[in-house]
């Protein structure tokens, strides 16, 4: 699963639950309802596939509203010899009534600058993952996070990085 995978099941997951629980209520499909803000703050390790096993922290931000069941993030990563993503995009979370695990799926395309560490092929790099977790009763997650950015093709070199990473999401408000 070291492709567009995530976002793929993300786009089928999402669009079903769309169908099923948001297009006949009176916001519609994609009506905008509030969600959970939350600061999340992650460590971990590039996995040595192509790269090489490199340390890198991540800061993603998951604003305050949803469009039906997808959510919207800002994310910030920095790697241990400079490499920084920058990047926007889509969130969906799995989550059943009453229980305090979750899974959440994500896909952001954004931009990418090696700063003279691994060479993703091109600065437009796309990441998409997936995180499973706990939430206590105050609103924090802990969870567990593996991802993949790559440049989808659009480039002729398309090295692809995967990252495993430890994460803690705060409530903002």
């Amino acid at each position: 699963m070291a492709d567009g995978t995530f976002a793929v099941l993300m786009l089928i997951l999402g669009l079903t639950d769309m169908g099923r629980n948001y297009c006949g209520t009176e916001t519609g499909c994609l009506g905008k309802t509030d969600a959970t803000p939350r600061f999340a703050i992650s460590a971990g390790t590039v996995l040595e596939r192509r790269a090489d096993e490199a340390s890198e922290v991540y800061f993603r931000y998951d604003l305050g509203h949803k469009r039906g069941p997808f959510g919207n993030a800002v994310g910030v990563s920095i790697g241990e010899h400079g490499e920084t993503w920058i990047g926007f995009g889509t969130t969906y979370t799995l989550q059943a009534q009453g229980s305090p695990f979750f899974a959440e799926l994500h896909s952001m395309p954004g931009i990418y600058f090696d700063n003279g560490g691994f060479d993703l092929g091109g600065p437009i790099e796309f990441r998409s993952g997936i995180e499973l977790g706990y939430e206590n009763r105050r609103g924090w997650r802990y969870g567990l996070s593996y991802d993949h950015r790559s440049n989808a093709g659009i480039y002729d070199d398309n090295p692809g990085i995967e990252t495993v990473q430890l994460r803690v999401s705060i409530p903002t408000r």
